[in-house]
């Protein structure tokens, strides 16, 4: 299998389907910002800002670009602030403001013509997707043609994720991009556990078809 198309195999252990929790720092910043301080509410997004960004660029990528995913973060952050009353401190932060960002891109979606674009999708000046940090730079990296080839496999493993319906977008950008588990996709996403598991597995096997020229 070409290594820029091998996508990790889910783990199954307690970790990935433990219910998520809140960490107390997330939890007591969340109250100081429901409270009113925006310095306590500034952490909580720079601790989450790429998650949040790198979903919502995912989600639009097809039919928008950088600057709207940066507007659709920047909206789901503002919704989080202004109703940080409803948050319950027992669920991560993360999953919360997540779902509103998912939430705010399906009703940007919605007002689109439907559309199927099946095309690369925009990367960075540095090659780097938005919202995922990018990987030192390897001294042994491969160069000239092996390195051109590896870069046109990720543009395919791109537009092919692209293409996929956009439940199963959402689920591969959590749990590939953002490395989240199983049981925070589900709360961020507010659907079973084994839905998620369902959708990856199905996310998968849609990609491996899409790929089949690469995967030999």
């Amino acid at each position: 299998m070409n290594a820029a198309l091998a996508l990790p195999h889910p783990l199954t252990d307690a970790s990935e389907k433990a219910l998520p929790t809140c960490p107390s720092d997330e939890a007591a910043w969340a109250r100081a910002a429901a409270g009113g301080d925006k310095a306590a509410f500034s952490k909580l997004v720079e601790r989450h800002k790429n998650s949040v960004y790198g979903l919502c660029w995912r989600l639009l990528s097809q039919q928008g670009g950088s600057e709207e995913a940066r507007d659709a973060a920047q909206e789901a952050f503002l919704r989080a602030y202004t109703n940080l009353s409803a948050f319950d401190a027992r669920q991560p932060f993360s999953a919360w403001v997540l779902r509103i960002a998912r939430n705010h891109c399906i009703d940007l979606l919605r007002r689109r013509r439907p559309t199927l674009a099946l095309v690369p999708e925009t990367r960075g000046e540095d090659g780097a997707e938005p919202g995922v940090f990018s990987e030192p730079a390897d001294p042994f990296a491969k160069g000239g043609e092996d390195a051109m080839q590896e870069r046109e496999a990720q543009r395919d493993l791109d537009a092919a994720i692209a293409s996929l319906a956009p439940r199963y977008r959402e689920v591969v950008a959590l749990y590939h991009a953002q490395h989240k588990s199983y049981a925070e996709i589900a709360a961020a996403l507010d659907v079973p556990l084994g839905t998620v598991m369902t959708w990856l597995h199905r996310a998968r096997k849609e990609l491996k078809v899409k790929l089949a020229g690469h995967l030999s």
